[in-house]
């Protein structure tokens, strides 16, 4: 606890120190202590930053940069008073002007402009603008990688916990480029007030020394040159150190290991690289004038350690074939009952890509066989089923950039996915190379743009979709879409033995005694047609038990599920705690209810066809209006006439969600009625 104390303080109270640092003189010897703490401090930070995985485990870099440069500040300012004051600055300052100057002053100011230029010109510039470009870029791609991350999160790739740490990462990796941005203008400003100091140093210096201690011009030059020469000195090495560590960490977006181990990876991987410039240097032996001995060491060093690298790329193609042979091997005849049996099969779920698109699949960088895998989970926890697995291939009859998504052999939807581009969707992409396109979910206007012009299409306020994320977006909506005709007897049969584990009474009570496994599978497959999630398997199987006791009538059963399940239908639904709904008229609605007539596929109403159209037209222009205005209403009606309602509203091609009073009922949201379809038509007078 109280080394936490301790550093939880340490920061303000030496930063308080360093203001009064500017103000109260210091006597000579805590002078030359804190110099050898600044230099220290200097080198400590240009190893962190050379040992650091990435930038982001430094990003209290920025804020320690301003304060060593206001500690060297701090140092110039009481090194300047006392060399002004007593002629004296402790014994590191003169020690360092003495080693430099060496008697010559010329020379001591030419080292020492020499670091200001090295610094200033060549570091500090260099790191400034790298900060500066990365500060630039780093927010430009923030909401692409924002987009990525929820696509991934989407797709099912990551949970809600680690998008939620990408994105605090992305907001972090912002936050840390444009704090160096700034933090680089301190360095800047730091070198160009190290040059103002030293002119003051020695003008001030040989004024005092002259008019107050009545030295001779010579004397107080020598004096004060090298007071003033130390003095810039131990303040700029170690600002050219913190220099560097600047240039270093703003280089190093594109490794992730510490600096070592990276350059001797990268400089040492290419054997042949090694061996051309180990010759180059013996080579440089025979000119004329040139001594032998340094480059004869050096070209015979790089050519030994070039020897010392092992080469694995035959050991790689060794096991590359031999892997290759035993597949071989293995392979059965073409004309095998196996082969010919695993050809005949039907997938249940295929994606076919055109030969161009092979490469989202390849292991070197293609990530959608990964995305196809956590889609499975993603819709397991969505709808409650084992989505099939996705037998991914590539398809020669298919148009190039294209792909098709198949359910049992037949299409079940298609696409473009162009090689090297990304989908911007959006207005204001006219200025933009590429061909136009349409997201396939939602059938939004877009343009397949170039992949390295993405940064742009963001910046013109479009939505950029790598080719990976609309394949899958569009396979996931596929299979919610179908997700009854992939829901197969074995399926739930899986199904069913997974609930009996935990609830072995539910299940021995439900089948075989009261239903087969066949009249669940079609109550099942009955909810997923309407868009409910089958997770509750409990409820759902208790329900069944209780209404099949009654009878076992295919639509009362999924009624039977549905008011089990009606909270959670309902809630679907529900946006901002309100459920907004539609309502029959009550005089059609009793008269529908009279219609009804029961028949081997279920109940329907036996109605007029005018009466008919005139129901779906109205529910559908209410659907309509309700929904520009950015809500998404249901059609309430009662339980009996619910599904013969809702079977006529997709006969007449509406999309209507219909809901019974009793699902509504347990909903906990705020039902809100915006419409009354009263059934009127023109030929009723």
């Amino acid at each position: 606890m109280k080394n936490r104390n301790l550093s939880k303080f340490a920061v303000p109270i030496g930063v308080i120190g360093i203001i009064v640092m500017m103000v109260v003189p210091l006597p000579t010897f805590l002078l030359d202590l804190l110099i050898a703490t600044n230099i220290t401090g200097a080198l400590l930070i240009l190893l962190v930053a050379m040992f650091v995985q990435r930038p982001l485990d430094f990003s209290v870099f920025p804020a320690l940069l301003l304060v060593m440069t206001l500690f060297r500040l701090a140092l110039n300012i009481s090194a300047t008073r006392l060399v002004l004051r007593d002629g004296d600055a402790g014994k590191v300052i003169h020690a360092f002007g003495d080693f430099v100057v060496g008697g010559s002053l010329v020379i001591g100011l030419v080292i020492f402009l020499i670091l200001i230029i090295v610094q200033m010109v060549v570091v500090t510039k260099g790191a400034e603008r790298v900060a500066e470009v990365g500060a630039r870029f780093t927010l430009d791609a923030m909401p692409g990688k924002q987009m990525a991350i929820d696509a991934d999160l989407n797709a099912g790739l990551i949970d809600e916990a680690e998008a939620k740490k990408r994105r605090a990462d992305v907001a972090a990796e912002a936050d840390f480029y444009g704090a160096m941005d700034g933090g680089s203008k301190f360095v800047k400003g730091d070198a160009i007030a190290a040059i103002i100091i030293t002119v003051i140093n020695l003008v001030g210096g040989f004024g005092v020394g002259i008019l107050q201690h009545g030295m001779a011009p010579a004397e107080a030059m020598n004096q004060y040159s090298l007071l003033t020469v130390g003095d810039g000195l131990v303040s700029q090495i170690p600002a050219l150190l913190l220099s560097v560590a600047t240039g270093l960490i703003t280089t190093r977006s594109a490794t992730s290991g510490d600096m070592g181990s990276s350059v001797t990876a990268q400089l040492g991987q290419n054997k042949l690289a090694l061996r051309i410039a180990g010759g180059a240097a013996l080579g440089l032996c025979v000119i004329p004038g040139l001594p032998k001995v340094p480059f004869l060491i050096i070209g015979a060093i790089t050519l030994l350690i070039a020897q010392r690298i092992k080469d694995p790329e035959p050991e790689a193609e060794a096991a590359a074939a031999a892997a290759a042979a035993a597949g071989e091997a293995e392979r059965p005849a073409p004309d095998s009952p196996e082969q010919l049996l695993g050809e005949m099969r039907v997938d249940p779920l295929e994606l076919a890509l055109s030969p161009d698109l092979v490469d989202l699949v390849d292991s070197n960088g293609g990530d959608l066989l990964d995305r196809v895998r956590a889609l499975r989970r993603k819709m397991a926890l969505e709808l409650g089923i084992i989505m099939p697995p996705v037998r991914t291939r590539d398809d020669l009859d298919l148009p190039l950039s294209s792909y098709a998504i198949r359910i049992s052999g037949v299409d079940a939807g298609s696409g473009q996915a162009p090689p090297g581009t990304v989908l911007a969707i959006g207005d204001g992409l006219q200025a933009l190379p590429g061909r136009a396109g349409i997201e396939p979910v939602f059938g939004l206007a877009g343009k397949w743009v170039p992949a390295e012009l993405h940064y742009q299409a963001e910046l013109s306020g479009a939505t950029v979709v790598d080719r990976a994320s609309v394949i899958i977006t569009h396979l996931a909506e596929i299979v919610r879409q179908n997700a009854s005709r992939l829901l197969g007897r074995e399926d739930v049969r899986s199904l069913t033995e997974m609930v009996k584990r935990t609830h072995p009474v539910v299940v021995e009570e439900l089948t075989p005694t009261l239903l087969s496994l066949g009249q669940i599978q079609r109550v099942l497959q009955a909810l997923l047609d309407e868009g409910v999630p089958i997770r509750d398997l409990v409820r759902i199987f208790e329900s069944l038990s209780l209404r099949a006791k009654v009878s076992v009538d295919h639509d009362g059963l999924v009624e039977a599920a549905r008011a089990a399940l009606g909270p959670a239908i309902a809630a679907q639904y529900a946006a901002d705690g309100r459920l907004t709904v539609i309502t029959l008229e009550p005089m059609l609605e009793q008269s529908l209810l009279e219609s009804l007539r029961p028949s081997e596929t279920g109940a329907f109403m036996a109605i007029d066809g005018l009466r008919a159209e005139a129901i779906v037209t109205e529910a559908g222009r209410l659907v309509e209006a309700a929904e520009q205005s950015g809500i998404t209403p249901v059609l309430a009606c009662s339980p009996q006439l619910r599904l013969p309602l809702m079977r006529l509203l997709r006969a007449g091609s509406r999309r209507v969600q219909v809901l019974s009073y009793s699902e509504i009922s347990g909903s906990t949201a705020q039902i809100e009625t915006m419409g009354v379809v009263n059934g009127a038509y023109a030929g009723a007078a």
